[in-house]
């Protein structure tokens, strides 16, 4: 019994509940997430069952729970709690109603038509293509045009057509127009659900679909216009300055398209290639020709120079497939379309452009003796052999290092993989391609508000330099103008107003001609009576400068001269005139004739005073011409007068005499026609020295320009 016994330590300040249990005092630790060490922060005294926290700490629950979790489940531990179960049934009802809305939604945006087109609602705008390069010949093939200008026909015209995108109008919009191949189309759900698909699609780097005409002759697509065309297009334009930062924003809008596209219905592409990624009036990249695939694939495969072109973008893993109507596409196989695509722009060319150099050189010899779109059709069929078959090292393009950054090129050998699996998708890449963007396009908006900001700068320049040069034209012009006609009625006529005809009740007219001067001609050559009159005129011009009057018309020998009109000077007309035809008279004495500088030119002046009517004559050609029956006794003073003499009307003396300082020697009656007998009078001089033009210094007969400010005689060579 001994042997059974056991001795134990003795042990104070203990003590035993009922139920055998001992009181004990703990400490709770609770795990510092900062400083990751274990702090007491509450105890518990088990004798007088109090919990005690301490001052200034907490515990740290997970989940960011601010309390313990409950003891007890909502629902209880068998979830037979009557509260659960009512709110079950609520979650049931709620879900097969939405469930039943989504539905119908989906029914009626199958049933939804909108999409249809009528053929009439279009209009095919001719010589207006995009999508791809076309020549001035190949519109005047396909449409019989002598010209390559735009008009109008319906949609019918489109049946003969053989361009690959017209440009058509709808609803007042430009719209693009892509004619498909199938003659027939059935709207089953199929088609009504890939429809729906693509009308869902809305990114801005997608293109919209508009709607479908499938009543033409020809069954048709309108997507949304893309005026700038195609990639490949801005790629062969090397009018079109394509920098990095340019490019690097051309990468990421395909990029963000295609991830978009990806994420949607529509799930995958299958025919991604530079062809097909448009670009806007704002140069934004969008990705076009997608989904649809009971309307865009065709029935039959036409294997000819333009089906193995688009074999070039076609992932390995697919093309012994694309020999099949409809094969199937995948995201992966868009990702290698898309590795394609950039080695375009990387070199600016079309795809495999340095292999396809290589191989053109250093290949079968046989490429030297066939034509360029035979050479091309086997070089791409060879290109599309090698990629096929899988070589190791798989056959892709030749891109350096130097032509773009080194990321691109690492991140574009990722994406032709010849491991499918291997290849990164579109959200990857979008990631990526950030990182990438930082180094050589993280401020392509700053630079692109840069750039307009400098074009602005630049445009103000050139616009204040256009002006300038606008102004300094306008005063040549109205400088034209007022020697052609008088100023006052210049300015009416350049403010549009209408010129009415005015009547003057007194004005002073001056005729003159050259005495003998058809005798002159017979002896000199026609352009020896050029410079003559040229050299007479620009005297006369200069002289007239001086003085209050308005050269109304030279013709041939005959100058006109008329004070007091358009704009009234009192009796100032009379004595302009005269003082005006002593400055002349005195010129002429002085004149040298070049070509007969012994001959004397002889002038014959008249001068006479009265009332007349003038007014502007014609509209392409104005003149302001004067009428009145002083006109005539004018010419009929200079007819009547005598060589270097001036010859005055009696109503043109009156006025003289009212100024008291000119010279006249009575003529006598002289018989005018159709005036009869009329007292006529010389004019000799003026007392009053006349400063207007001043009087030129003469040598053997002549003006010595040398000595003259104001050159009188212009001396020819």
């Amino acid at each position: 019994m001994e042997q059974n016994l056991h001795e134990t330590e003795r042990v104070f300040n203990e003590r035993i509940d009922d139920n055998g249990d001992r009181d004990a005092d703990y400490s709770i630790l609770d795990l510092d997430p900062i400083t990751g060490k274990f702090e007491v922060v509450a105890n518990y005294y088990g004798l007088r069952k109090i919990y005690s926290p301490v001052e200034g700490k907490k515990i740290h629950w997970p989940g960011g729970r601010e309390g313990p979790p409950p003891d007890k489940p909502k629902c209880g531990f068998l979830g037979n709690n009557p509260d659960c179960q009512h709110a079950e049934k609520l979650i049931f009802i709620f879900n097969a109603a939405k469930i039943l809305t989504w539905r119908m939604k989906i029914a009626a945006d199958l049933n939804n038509m909108s999409w249809r087109i009528r053929p009439e609602e279009i209009h095919l705008e001719l010589g207006r293509s995009f999508g791809s390069k076309l020549a001035l010949q190949k519109l005047t093939e396909t449409y019989g045009l002598t010209s390559c200008r735009a008009s109008i026909t319906s949609c019918n015209s489109l049946q003969a057509s053989k361009i690959y995108t017209n440009i058509g109008i709808y609803k007042g919009n430009r719209v693009a127009i892509k004619k498909i191949t199938k003659k027939k189309v059935d709207i089953n759900k199929k088609l009504l659900w890939e429809i729906k698909q693509v009308r869902d699609v809305t990114h801005e780097n997608t293109v919209r679909f508009l709607g479908a005409c499938i009543e033409c002759p020809t069954v048709i697509i309108l997507t949304e216009y893309c005026p700038k065309g195609s990639l490949k297009d801005v790629l062969e334009n090397e009018a079109i300055h394509l920098d990095w930062n340019f490019r690097m924003s051309l990468i990421y809008d395909i990029v963000k398209g295609m991830s978009y596209l990806h994420g949607s219905e529509v799930t995958v592409h299958g025919k991604l290639r530079s062809c097909n990624c448009l670009i806007d009036g704002r140069f934004v990249l969008k990705i076009s020709d997608f989904g649809l695939p009971s309307l865009i694939v065709p029935t039959e495969v036409a294997k000819d120079a333009n089906y193995y072109r688009k074999m070039l973008w076609v992932a390995p893993e697919l093309l012994p497939l694309t020999i099949i109507p409809g094969n199937p596409a995948t995201q992966k196989g868009d990702v290698y379309s898309f590795a394609i695509i950039l080695e375009e722009i990387i070199v600016r060319g079309g795809p495999y452009e340095a292999a396809r150099q290589f191989l053109e050189t250093s290949g079968n010899t046989s490429y030297k003796f066939i034509g360029k779109i035979l050479t091309k059709l086997f070089l791409n069929i060879e290109i599309i052999s090698r990629v096929a078959s899988r070589e190791n090292p798989p056959f892709r393009p030749a891109v350096s290092q130097s032509d773009c950054p080194e990321e691109l090129v690492e991140l574009m050998e990722k994406c032709w993989n010849d491991n499918p699996e291997e290849r990164p998708l579109f959200e990857s890449i979008r990631l990526n391609l950030r990182n990438i963007m930082k180094g050589y396009c993280e401020n392509l908006m700053d630079d692109l508000l840069r750039r307009m900001e400098q074009y602005a700068n630049n445009l103000e320049v050139l616009v204040s330099e256009k002006t300038d040069q606008l102004t300094q034209e306008k005063r040549r012009s109205e400088e034209l103008l007022y020697q052609v006609l008088p100023r006052p009625v210049a300015q009416q006529l350049m403010i549009g107003e209408l010129v009415k005809p005015e009547q003057f009740e007194c004005v002073t007219i001056y005729f003159s001609d050259i005495v003998g001067f058809t005798a002159l001609c017979a002896k000199s050559s026609p352009m020896q009576v050029v410079d003559f009159l040229n050299d007479l005129y620009s005297t006369f011009d200069r002289i007239i400068g001086f003085y209050d009057v308005y050269k109304v018309e030279t013709i041939g020998d005959a100058y006109m001269v008329v004070s007091g009109l358009p704009e009234r000077n009192g009796d100032h007309h009379s004595r302009e005139i005269c003082l005006m035809a002593l400055a002349i008279l005195d010129a002429v004495k002085c004149f040298t004739i070049h070509h007969q500088p012994d001959s004397q030119l002889k002038l014959r002046i008249g001068i006479h005073s009265g009332p007349v009517c003038a007014g502007v004559v014609g509209q392409k050609m104005p003149h302001y011409c004067l009428f009145g029956d002083t006109v005539n006794t004018a010419s009929r003073m200079e007819s009547t007068g005598q060589p270097l003499k001036i010859h005055v009307s009696e109503a043109a003396k009156e006025i003289l005499d009212t100024f008291g300082t000119f010279k006249l020697e009575l003529r006598g009656e002289v018989e005018l026609k159709g005036k009869g007998f009329v007292t006529t009078y010389w004019l000799l001089g003026s007392s009053d020295p006349d400063q207007r033009p001043p009087s030129p210094p003469t040598v053997n007969n002549s003006i010595d320009q040398d000595t003259n400010p104001y050159p009188l005689v212009f001396m020819g060579n």
